[in-house]
């Protein structure tokens, strides 16, 4: 079977993308966008970016560890 390759570069694009995508789904989720960050207490946003960030990064993690899965009971 014939495996896809996709560059480096296009790869760390569509991460970023995504991940990007996330942190916008998780401020949606706690009733806020990226805009509304200029009317918050520096401190409230620098939390809300965190968890935010923290969320993407889980929800990548979690793509690429199925990704993984899936790769190694193809062959099995």
């Amino acid at each position: 079977m014939i495996t896809p390759t996709i560059s480096p570069d296009l790869s760390i694009d569509l991460r970023s993308t995504l991940e990007r995508e996330y942190i916008k789904e998780y401020l949606q989720s706690r009733g806020y966008q990226q805009m509304d960050f200029g009317r918050l207490p520096a401190e409230e946003s620098k939390k809300l970016m965190a968890e935010a960030c923290t969320y993407a990064s889980l929800k990548l993690e979690q793509i690429a560890s199925r990704a993984k899965f899936l790769e190694k009971i193809q062959y099995v």
